[in-house]
């Protein structure tokens, strides 16, 4: 038993290495790759540091409160969708473009997917900390204070975007990505609330898989 506890050890550490290695290569390539001839510097910039401060709190993390695998795999998945659109700006992704035109839309709406995104990957790393840290008893408790704190976070970064357009004035047309939208700042909200709710609804089970078995590792 004792020897094959080691062997399963040894293999669950090379998988996680090589999960590692993959996550920070596919990263770095794609926020170089975002980096190169973007649409507007100043769009690139201010859209992609959310995802370089994630990476930062996710390596001075990584040894003290290591998270499930899921949960990177969304968090990594939110950084390439928040790096595409700083590379080309929200309102000129190519697919969405393409997408706007076969659905005879009025406007590219790569934004909401971003907010949409807003509400999802922060509702599975909220769920996980309030789990893990035992915060909140009762599921449906849980479930309040996991869309409360995906609402407020939403709510922040919408505050983010009008500091940033009334300290950049024109410049910041771009990060804004409204498309002369008169509802776009609420709407924004409720595609991060939709993803929140989706979230729950998808990735609880095979999230409380994961935590289960990152606790007992721990």
């Amino acid at each position: 038993m004792h020897r094959q506890y080691i062997i399963y050890e040894t293999e669950n550490l090379k998988r996680n290495n090589l999960i590692k290695t993959l996550w920070i290569v596919v990263y770095f390539v794609v926020l170089i790759w975002s980096g190169i001839n973007p649409k507007d510097q100043l769009t690139w910039l201010l859209e992609v540091m959310p995802a370089i401060i994630g990476a930062i709190l996710l390596l001075a993390t990584y040894n003290s409160f290591r998270l499930t695998p899921i949960l990177y795999f969304f968090i990594l998945l939110h950084c390439i969708v928040l790096m595409v659109g700083s590379h080309y700006t929200y309102a000129e992704v190519p697919l969405f473009d393409w997408i706007q035109q076969a659905l005879d839309m009025g406007r590219n709406n790569y934004d909401k997917l971003g907010h949409f995104m807003q509400g999802f990957v922060p509702a599975l790393l909220a769920r996980e900390i309030l789990i893990r840290k035992n915060v909140v008893n009762g599921a449906i408790w849980l479930n309040v204070f996991i869309l409360s704190v995906c609402l407020a976070f939403s709510a922040f970064y919408e505050l983010i975007e009008w500091w940033v357009a009334l300290a950049a004035g024109g410049d910041a047309e771009a990060f804004l990505g409204t498309q002369g939208y008169v509802w776009d700042t609420q709407s924004d909200m409720m595609f991060a609330l939709i993803g929140a709710i989706a979230c729950l609804l998808l990735l609880s089970r095979r999230h409380n898989y994961q935590i289960q078995d990152i606790t007992l590792i721990g």
